[in-house]
C-alpha cells in the first residue's frame, strides 16, 4: 500500500520502507500573476495556516464568508498568489478594525470595478475608522489619566 502525507510519500514494500520526496502540490499556471510580474506561489492548507498564524477554523471561516476561494483537488485546498494577497489584506483590515463584511465588500469592488473604485472605498473606510480610533484613543488617554490620579491618591493616603 502507498501512504501519502503533505511533504512526502512513504512506500511500504514487504517489510522495507523507503521515503521518496515528491512535490508538495501539482504545478499550476497562473497567467495573471505572470503578466503582473508576480512570483507564482502555492500553499496548501497547512502552509497557509502557518504562514499567517491562523487556525484551520479561521481559514475555513474566511472561505465560508467567501473572502477566500482556494483551488480544490478532491478534499485538498491550494492557495495561489491571489489568495495569499487577499489573506494579507484581510488580516490588515482586521488589525485596523474593519469588519469582515466591510473587507468582503471591499475585495468585491476590485473584482467588479477595478483598482480605482477600490482605492476610493478604502479611503472612505479608512477615514471613518481613523475617526473612530482617534475617539477611542482620547477615551483611553482620559481613562489612563484618571487611573493614575486615583492610584496616586491611594498611595498618598498610605503614607
Amino acid at each position: 500500500p502507498v501512504l501519502q502525507s503533505i511533504n512526502q510519500r512513504c512506500v511500504v514494500v514487504a517489510s522495507t520502507v523507503s521515503i521518496v520526496a515528491v512535490d508538495q502540490q501539482p504545478k499550476r499556471d497562473y497567467p495573471q500573476a505572470r503578466e503582473k510580474g508576480m512570483p507564482e506561489e502555492h500553499l496548501n492548507f497547512k502552509e497557509m495556516c502557518a504562514r499567517f498564524d491562523v487556525t484551520p477554523r479561521t481559514l475555513r471561516y474566511y472561505e465560508y464568508l467567501e473572502l477566500l476561494a482556494p483551488e480544490r483537488e478532491g478534499r485538498s485546498r491550494f492557495y495561489a498568489t491571489r489568495e495569499i494577497a487577499r489573506m494579507t489584506l484581510i488580516l490588515r483590515g482586521r488589525r485596523w478594525g474593519f469588519s469582515l463584511e466591510e473587507i468582503r465588500q471591499w475585495l468585491l469592488i476590485y473584482e467588479k470595478e477595478g483598482t480605482s473604485p477600490q482605492y476610493r472605498e478604502f479611503v472612505r473606510l479608512a477615514d471613518r475608522q481613523l475617526n473612530t480610533l482617534d475617539a477611542e484613543l482620547e477615551t483611553l488617554t482620559n481613562t489612563i489619566k484618571d487611573l493614575r490620579k486615583a492610584r496616586a491618591d491611594v498611595l498618598k493616603s498610605l503614607e
